[in-house]
Parts: structure tokens; C-alpha cells; sequence
């Protein structure tokens, strides 16, 4: 990916970003509701996708930019914050990361369980619509269903 985004198509979001083969997955929650320990939780293995193993990445926490390139979302960690990531309990934690990744999947952390069937739902930032789906943050399947759906957008 080219470093020049599309002039003043850019935004700072509260969220956490983590990154599989280029692509990544905004997680957007309220102060505590779990983004950093769920990206925690989806970093800590490498695992098995599509038939092949992939190792999740940090691309950044509690603050992420985004900016429009060539027609895409990309997402990068603000230079004073790459490659930290708050662990409750231990502190703020030098993590590996990536610089950036292309805006692939948003996920809403909620506090009830997730529908069964849930219909599509889609999110816009900068204009452009992403596939947005809700997590528990704290079910112990919820690193690799976000992981799964990570897999399966486009």
C-alpha cells in the first residue's frame, strides 16, 4: 500500500485495530468494554484459516486512523502510540505490529450475547461501507469468531 491517502480523507477513531494477511478488523466499545483484551486474546496464537496458518497483528490500540487510498480504507497506529498495547493488570506493553492494513471489518463489542442469525449489517466511515458485525468481548469464542469473520470479508 502507497503511503499518500486521498487529500483530506483521513479521521482518528476510538478503537482497536488488529490485522490477518493485510486486512483488518476495527473493534469499536465504549472505555472498558473490552477492545484491548480481546485483541490481546486474538494475537497470543497463530492459527489455522482457510486451510493455512496466520498470525494475527496489532495494528493499533485505543486510537487508529484511518484514511481513504485509491478508494480503500487503511488503517495505521498514531506514531506515539505504535506498537503499545494496554493490558490491564500489567500496564501498557511494547506488542509487534503492523504500520498499516487495509480497513476490512468492523466489530461492535457488546455486552449481551451476539444474535444467533443476525441480519448483514454495514458501517461508513470516510464514505466507504464495511461488513460490521457484533461480539461478546469476553466469550471464550470470541477471538476466533472475530477472526473467522475477519477471514471470510473481502
Amino acid at each position: 500500500m502507497g503511503d499518500a491517502p486521498d487529500k483530506a480523507a483521513s479521521v482518528t477513531l476510538h478503537a482497536t485495530a488488529i490485522a490477518v494477511d493485510g486486512r483488518a478488523a476495527l473493534l469499536f466499545g465504549a472505555s472498558g468494554s473490552g477492545k484491548s483484551d480481546l485483541a490481546l486474546r486474538c494475537l497470543i496464537p497463530a492459527v489455522r484459516l482457510g486451510g493455512r496458518v496466520v498470525t494475527p497483528e496489532l495494528v493499533a490500540d485505543d486510537q487508529v486512523e484511518i484514511a481513504l487510498k485509491d478508494g480503500r480504507l487503511v488503517c495505521r497506529p498514531p506514531s506515539t502510540i505504535a506498537g503499545r498495547l494496554e493490558v490491564r493488570g500489567l500496564g501498557i506493553l511494547d506488542v509487534p505490529h503492523v504500520t498499516n492494513a487495509r480497513v476490512a471489518l468492523a466489530v461492535v463489542l457488546d455486552g449481551p450475547p451476539a444474535e444467533r442469525m443476525p441480519e448483514p449489517a454495514a458501517r461508513q466511515i470516510l464514505g466507504i461501507e464495511i461488513p460490521e458485525i457484533r461480539l461478546s468481548p469476553f466469550e471464550a469464542s470470541a477471538p476466533m469468531k472475530l477472526l473467522l469473520a475477519l477471514h471470510r470479508v473481502r
